[in-house]
């Protein structure tokens, strides 16, 4: 079932014909945008379209809702007090905190996860690709939770889970039939975690997920941290195994901050290999890693995607559910300057990850979701440096946030 019907299946959509007048689609003219039905029906001038239920844009501009094609709603403690920093700083020592400290805060939980998509829907995003723990403690109940928050949002932030295996794949019996049950369940991806250091059997773990996903048809989505060569070495086995299972289009690799520190010309031999199969790239703009190649992975036609990733839970006390403040850092981090490449980084953050969440349109355009975001600024460059208060959010065609307050 597409994401656009779910909504209109799990909440009511004023069918009458809604007319979000005077805006300003990614800082152009101003028109008119006509929803219906949750798409966007018409685009005419402004005045133009009368019948209707009129929504004044006031002139702001307007961007397509925004995809956050890397996050873990499962997680976090966002809306409860301040919990403080506490266990070791590795990757294993966060597994083993949060392990041993999730069930105190509700983790996982629908409550929890409500509060972490109303944040998002304040700050504009209306789809998500959402990581959630799967593991022997927890079994399938995170994504239940996940699944029980967007309903009742009444689907106004789009969830498309990812089963993840937070504590390892091969490392601990039993996970990969979790994982297998997760998806013959429903679940859209499974994940990964750094083959070589968490599970220390690259070959097992890919191996494994590969076999699931051949199965039941789902997608993979691996988190690599590993650097150099040890990076390179991963993405090498994971482009292997896409190539012989023929889950092209079906793969992406998270983080893989390691391809930033290879040199140019390997890092381009990968790209081209990368591109050939489908394999797309999702980031979360990290603060002290090398930038990623992103424009060479756009001109090949590379599918990349902007994320928040993990928002004030166990592994770190940062993170705010605004996905233009992650377009600031990436503009940040890859010395973003021009007004052409800011307006890339926006598409980046919106219409360029549709793929993420399985949507063929999101755009401001006729017959695309009905989902819009309306902030007072001058530009798409002026937007995404001072990352302004949305002043209007429309989800599915209905309006689910107004001067940064959610109204559901």
């Amino acid at each position: 079932m597409s994401t656009n019907v779910m909504r209109l299946a799990s909440r009511s959509v004023i069918t009458m014909r809604t007319i979000l007048t005077n805006v300003r689609p990614w800082g152009g003219e101003s028109v008119d945008i006509s929803l219906e039905n949750g798409l966007i029906a018409e685009i005419s001038p402004v005045g133009a379209s009368s019948a209707g239920d009129i929504v004044d844009g006031k002139g702001f501009l307007a961007l397509p809702g925004f995809i956050n094609a890397h996050s873990h709603v499962d997680k976090s403690w966002w809306g409860q007090t301040w919990v403080s920093y506490g266990g070791e700083p590795t990757t294993q020592g966060r597994i083993a905190h949060e392990r041993a400290e999730r069930s105190k805060y509700g983790i996982p939980g629908a409550d929890a996860t409500e509060r972490v998509l109303r944040e998002f829907l304040r700050h504009g995003t209306t789809a998500t690709r959402s990581h959630v723990d799967v593991d022997l403690g927890v079994g399938l109940e995170g994504i239940a939770a996940v699944r029980e928050a967007a309903s009742r949002l009444g689907n106004a932030v789009s969830v498309e889970i990812v089963a993840f295996p937070q504590d390892g794949v091969v490392r601990r019996e039993g996970v990969l039939s979790l994982l297998d049950r997760a998806a013959r369940e429903g679940a859209d991806s499974i994940g990964g975690l750094d083959p070589s250091e968490i599970d220390r059997d690259p070959v097992a773990q890919l191996d494994g997920l590969f076999a699931i996903a051949e199965q039941h048809g789902c997608g993979i989505d691996l988190h690599l941290h590993s650097g150099g060569d040890l990076g390179a070495f991963e993405y090498e086995l994971i482009i292997e195994r896409t190539e012989r299972s023929g889950l092209h289009g079906k793969v992406n690799i998270a983080h893989g901050f390691g391809l930033g520190d290879l040199p140019i010309s390997r890092q381009e031999s990968l790209l081209d290999r990368l591109a050939e199969l489908d394999i797309s790239w999702s980031t979360v703009a990290p603060v002290g890693k090398r930038p990623l190649p992103w424009k060479g992975m756009l001109e090949r036609g590379m599918r990349l995607g902007l994320g928040t990733d993990g928002i004030r839970d166990l592994w770190s006390p940062y993170g705010d559910g605004d996905l233009l403040r992650v377009a600031l850092d990436f503009a940040k981090q890859h010395r973003v300057r021009y007004d052409e490449e800011f307006v890339a980084v926006a598409h980046l953050a919106t219409s360029a990850a549709k793929s993420f969440v399985h949507r063929n349109l999101h755009d401001i355009q006729v017959e695309a979701p009905a989902d819009i975001v309306l902030l007072d600024a001058e530009s798409v460059p002026d937007a995404i440096v001072r990352a302004p208060r949305r002043e209007l959010v429309v989800a599915g065609g209905s309006v689910v946030a107004r001067a940064g307050e959610v109204l559901i």
